[in-house]
Parts: structure tokens; C-alpha cells; sequence
């Protein structure tokens, strides 16, 4: 197996007809407003990476399971704000590798993978009493990206955790811009965004926004930028969408559990490689894309241009928090199949040939050791959260 003794970095984002000799990104979204679901062509185009999109069984508006769990930031206890959760049904409020690995089902279609993934949620906050409900899920895919290293890509470890974003930020990033930056030497880390597709393609974003008083545009890709956006997403098929970047270098001098030292971010080279630190593991990059069924609230706000109706279930109403967590749970040979073998792009993994284990069409649901009152009007956020941010 073979290591870069380059530290770790991940390559800036740019367009993809860049012109400079290593792997090209670029944060645009191609989405349009058509008859036909929105496929989300290339998050970012990688030369000479491959990549194929992890799709899951959902029962319509509803994750595997919600509620108050966080079994990698708050074990054995509930946590401070609800989560939604795909994959093996042996999630709980502890969870390790050979826990997920017995899991009776998963929602993933692919039938090895008995990983959790997990995001926020979303409510919204009726500006006419203030109660707050429950926005339901659309869909959620899971990118795997294969990208353009020098290193060996290996599967996930068993019971590896990851998380990406910051659920405790509620101001705009450093950087000032709205745009994706997975490039530390180009400043802080911003692996998560908003998409947001919309007919007439208008401002998103109050145009000059410093991230005070309402979200900022991505400079490079009017459809998204950080935060909540101010405007109604509608968007055929292709509501509000959270998109959210997974480290791909795992420290193993860390561990598995050790969530805030295991994972960090390849650099790229001049030979335009993605490597990791020397030591240190690559692993699949995971691209979340969470999308909520927004326009199911369209008719009980009217847009202003400077104020929105979201609110994540930790009370941010910035959007700023917004993270994602990951177990791992996968048969070692089936990934390792995928990785070598499986270059299905947006098409979908249960698209390629001779998957070990096969394909998965059970929905999963997974019981709730603290359920969410996911379907009613309710007074305050579970947990209690307190609002923090701008709203409507």
C-alpha cells in the first residue's frame, strides 16, 4: 500500500475548463427546470477520477429512522438535536463496525452496505404563530468519489466515524464567500453549501450580503452559496438541497473514534494527484446531497428578499451549521469491488456489474429510541433548542 508524504489538503475548486494542470473542481451545479427529475451532473468534474452515486429506499418524506440520537457525538444519551438517519437497521445510541456489520437490513441499495449516514434536519417556522414543523425529506444520495491519487483507495474500516461541518457555527465563513473552499491553504475549510434551483434563475441571496444578516452567494454559481437562501426553491423536482463534502484521509494513529483528529483532507500535487499524509489512509470521498421537500411550505410565506422560514433542529436559522455524520458499515470486498471496479457515475451503483451481496430494495425503518414528532405543528425544536440567526 502506498502513502504521499504531502499533508493534507484538498483541491480549491474551480471551474472545470481551468486551465491548470491538476485535477479540476467546479461548485456548479447543472440543474435545470425541466419535466424530467434534475440529475446533478458532476458536483465537480475530476480528470482521470471515477465516481458512482450511492442511492437509497425511502418510504416518501421520511428517513430510516429521526430523532434525538448522535451516537458518535453523544453515546449511550440522547443528543442535543434531532438527526435523520439512512442505513443499517443496528443503528442505536452506541454503534460499532461489527454491530453495523450484523445489521438485519439497510435502505442502501446496495445490500453490503450497513453504514449510518446522517444529517440535520429541517423545519419550518410559520411566521404567523411561530410553531414549527418538520420539513420531509425528498431524497438523499451519497457520491462516492474515486479520486486521481497516487495513493491505494482502500475501503472504509469497519465502525470508522466521520463527520463533516460544524453544527455549532452560526457565522458566515471566514472567507466572506458563499463558494465551497476545500483547499486549507487558501484559508478555513467550507465543505458544506446550499442549492437551491429556481425558475428565472433570481438572486438567491440579498445581493452584497456579508453573512450578518442573511446567507451569501456563491460567486461562482448564482443557484448556490452558504446559508439558507431568502427565495422560495422551485425548482422542478429539485427542491432546497444541502450538499456537504466528507474528508478522505483517515489517521489510523487516531482511530476509529476519534472524530475530531481521524479524518482531513488529500493535497494536490503538481502531478495534480490527490494524496494523503504520509501514514495516513485514503479512503472514498463521500459528497452528501440532502434534498427537502420545501414546496411543501410554499404557500405560507411570501418572500421578501431578505428573511426565510428554515431552521435546522439544532435552532440555527443561518444555515451555517449544517454537518454530516458517517459509520462505517461495509462489506470490506464489496467496496473494494466498487472502487476498483464501479465507475457508474450519477446512474447509481446498482448500475454496475457483479456487486458481491447484490442489491437491496427493503426501506429499512429503523425504531426511534426518541422519536420526532415529524407529522404535527409544534411550539418549540426538539431538545428545546433556542433560535439563533436571522429569520422571517
Amino acid at each position: 500500500m502506498k502513502y504521499s508524504t504531502k499533508s493534507f489538503l484538498l483541491t480549491t475548486l474551480a471551474s472545470a475548463a481551468a486551465a491548470a494542470p491538476v485535477t479540476t473542481f467546479t461548485s456548479k451545479s447543472f440543474w435545470t427546470a425541466t419535466d424530467e427529475k434534475p440529475v446533478n451532473e458532476a458536483v465537480f468534474t475530476q480528470a482521470g477520477g471515477t465516481f458512482a452515486v450511492l442511492h437509497f429506499n425511502n418510504e416518501a418524506g421520511k428517513f430510516s429512522t429521526e430523532g434525538r440520537m448522535d451516537p458518535i457525538v453523544s453515546p449511550g444519551t440522547n443528543s442535543s438535536h434531532a438527526h435523520g438517519i439512512m442505513g443499517g437497521s443496528n443503528f442505536g445510541l452506541t454503534i460499532d463496525g461489527d454491530q453495523l456489520l450484523d445489521s438485519e437490513c439497510t435502505n442502501a441499495k446496495i445490500a453490503n452496505d450497513k453504514s449510518n449516514y446522517w444529517v440535520a434536519p429541517i423545519y419550518f417556522q410559520s411566521p404567523t404563530d411561530g410553531k414549527f414543523k418538520q420539513v420531509p425529506l425528498y431524497y438523499m444520495n451519497v457520491y462516492y468519489f474515486f479520486d486521481p491519487t497516487n495513493d491505494e483507495i482502500v475501503p472504509f474500516p469497519p465502525g470508522l466515524k466521520i463527520i463533516s461541518g460544524d453544527a455549532m457555527k452560526r457565522d458566515a465563513p471566514s472567507s466572506g464567500s458563499g463558494a465551497l473552499q476545500l483547499d486549507p491553504s487558501q484559508g478555513d475549510i467550507q465543505s458544506v453549501q446550499w442549492t437551491c434551483p429556481a425558475n428565472g434563475d433570481p438572486d438567491r441571496y440579498p445581493v452584497g450580503s456579508d453573512g450578518s444578516t442573511a446567507g451569501i452567494a456563491d460567486p461562482n454559481n448564482k443557484g448556490a452559496g452558504a446559508g439558507f437562501p431568502v427565495i422560495n426553491c422551485d425548482g422542478l423536482y429539485s427542491p432546497l438541497r444541502q450538499d456537504i463534502h466528507m474528508p478522505s484521509c483517515y489517521n489510523p494513529e487516531a482511530g476509529l473514534d476519534d472524530y475530531q483528529n481521524n479524518m482531513a483532507f488529500p493535497i494536490t500535487g503538481s502531478d495534480g494527484m490527490q494524496d494523503c499524509e504520509e501514514g495516513w489512509v485514503h479512503v472514498p470521498h463521500m459528497f452528501y446531497e440532502i434534498y427537502y421537500d420545501t414546496q411543501s411550505f410554499a404557500d405560507q410565506w411570501t418572500p421578501d428578499g431578505q428573511n426565510q422560514p428554515f431552521v435546522f433542529a439544532n435552532g440555527d436559522r443561518t444555515g451555517f451549521s449544517s454537518h454530516a455524520d458517517f459509520v462505517a458499515g461495509w462489506d470490506e470486498a464489496t467496496l473494494q469491488t466498487i472502487i476498483a471496479t464501479c465507475n457508474a457515475g450519477t446512474l447509481g451503483m446498482e448500475n454496475c456489474a457483479d456487486i458481491p451481496g447484490g442489491l437491496n430494495t427493503d426501506t429499512c425503518p429503523i425504531e426511534s429510541a426518541f422519536p420526532n414528532p415529524a407529522d404535527e405543528w409544534i411550539d418549540a425544536l426538539p431538545g428545546d433548542n433556542p433560535l439563533a440567526g436571522w429569520g422571517y
